[in-house]
Formats: C-alpha cells, sequence, structure tokens
C-alpha cells in the first residue's frame, strides 16, 4: 500500500481516494471537487472536520492508519474466520481506500444506534436510503434519532465553517447528474438503481430482513464504484446477526433451511 501510494507513477497507485480525504484544507475543502477527475473532495464539511487530527499526520502516516481502520471495519463486519476471505473479498477498497466498508459499519451500527445513519448521510448521502426501513416499519424514534443526530453535526459544523456549507450544496447540485462513464464504475446511472434500492429496502423491511438495507445502499451510490461491492459485507454481518445466540427462527424459517444457512455462517463468524 504505501510502495504504491500516490502520488506515484505506477500504473495502479494506491490510496486514491484516501488521499483525496487527506489533501483538502479545511479553509478551501472544494478547490477540488469535481468527482471524474482523478483527485476531488466531494463529501459534506462536516466530513473534513471530524478527519481533522488525523489529517495533521504526514501522508504516508494517514494512509497507513486509514488503512487500519478499513481492516478493522472488515473484521467487525465479519468476525475473525471470514476475515483473510473478506480482506481479499474487499480488495479493490483497500486499495482505494474509499469509505464503503466505513459505510457498512455505519449501518449494521444504524439498526442499534441509529446515530450512526449521520455518517452515511453526511457523505455519499444517496445511501441514506436505507432509513425508508424505519419508514416502513413506523420505527418513528429510530428514524428521529438518525436525523436527529445528523442535525446536530450539520449545526455545529456550519457554525465553525458556514461557507463551506454554501460550497457543499453546490457542489451536491453540480455532481448530481456525473454518474456513469468513468472506467471504475458500473455503467448504470442513480436514477435507474434509486427505484430498485427503494423496492429492495421496503420490502426487506416487511419481511424482517435487515440484510437488504446495505444492499439497497449500496445499490443507491451516486456512482457504483467497484469496490463498493465490500458494502456487502455489512449484508453477511446483518444475515446473521443473533443467530449464534440462539434467536427464535422467524416463521419463514419454520422448515429449517434458512435457519440453517444462516447459522453455518453465524458459526463462522463467531470466534
Amino acid at each position: 500500500m504505501l510502495a504504491l501510494r500516490v502520488p506515484s507513477d505506477g500504473l495502479w497507485p494506491t490510496g486514491r481516494e484516501a488521499f483525496c480525504y487527506w489533501l483538502p484544507e479545511l479553509a478551501d475543502p472544494y478547490a477540488r471537487s469535481d468527482w471524474t477527475q482523478a483527485v476531488a473532495y466531494v463529501y459534506s464539511p462536516a466530513f473534513l472536520q471530524g478527519l481533522a487530527v488525523l489529517k495533521a499526520l504526514p501522508w504516508e502516516a494517514f494512509l497507513a492508519v486509514w488503512t487500519g481502520l478499513l481492516l478493522l471495519a472488515i473484521r467487525y463486519l465479519v468476525g475473525p474466520r471470514l476475515w483473510a476471505a473478506a480482506i481479499a473479498f474487499a480488495a479493490l477498497e483497500l486499495l482505494g481506500g474509499n469509505v464503503h466498508l466505513l459505510l457498512a459499519v455505519a449501518i449494521v451500527a444504524g439498526f442499534r444506534w441509529p446515530a450512526a445513519w449521520a455518517f452515511v448521510l453526511l457523505t455519499k448521502v444517496t445511501p441514506g436510503v436505507g432509513l425508508l426501513w424505519f419508514v416502513v416499519r413506523r420505527e418513528w424514534r429510530n428514524l428521529g434519532i438518525a436525523l436527529g443526530a445528523t442535525a446536530a453535526i450539520v449545526a455545529v459544523s456550519w457554525a465553525a465553517a458556514p461557507a463551506a456549507w454554501a460550497d457543499w450544496l453546490d457542489v451536491l447540485g453540480a455532481s448530481a447528474t456525473k454518474t456513469v462513464g468513468l472506467w471504475a464504475a458500473v455503467p448504470v446511472p442513480l436514477w435507474l438503481r434509486l427505484p430498485v434500492a427503494v423496492g429492495l429496502v421496503a420490502w426487506g423491511a416487511r419481511t424482517d430482513r435487515r440484510w437488504t438495507v446495505p444492499v439497497a445502499s449500496m445499490l443507491a451510490l451516486p456512482a457504483l464504484w467497484f469496490g463498493s461491492a465490500s458494502m456487502l459485507l455489512a449484508a453477511v454481518a446483518l444475515a446473521t446477526e443473533g443467530v449464534s445466540g440462539g434467536a427464535r427462527p422467524r416463521a419463514e424459517d419454520a422448515d429449517g433451511s434458512r435457519l440453517a444457512w444462516r447459522s453455518r455462517f453465524a458459526s463462522l463468524r463467531a470466534a
């Protein structure tokens, strides 16, 4: 990772996305904001402010710590036994250093701590479609916590950098139509993927299938990068959740078939 890091003359420099988080200055975060270019920052000012301490490190140290966080995210999602296989599955994401693995962690954690959804809304934005889970299930308290936590972060961040927030809104508007045409992204525009994502999470909410939320959120990404498939590791975590602890099977599991495969995955995730 460090040997091939950007900036580099190599054909496949590593840490390209992580570099986009380390490079911007808080005083002018959107000096480079065309995300179809190699270096661009398009997330909210709050994300950059949250990284302030880490950004004080030299680039090489920042990349090392950031990669370590992504590896820990994989460990959180799949457990120790599947860790090596999951690292291989998420190799593209690790090499680029994007936030998809952290989005996956936020989605999984968001079922217990809905405030975690603030990370999703203040970075990629559109994967927040997963919040429809709470709407369909009428879990208004959880929805309120998610939105309230996001609003609180925005308020504090805006007070510190109001001009940056105005700039970010302009960036979002300018980026709205730039969802296809890049070699590292699946050439399917958001307007085609978004209805599928909405339908999937609504179906999952009605049938108690939490794993549909990270899948729907992945489909709702502004651009469906190849590395974003790493978000599917959250589906593994949610599909096996509670099985090893003896959770009561759903009605659909009465024949034991679905519960059986969920139990096998849960045993692999267990320590």
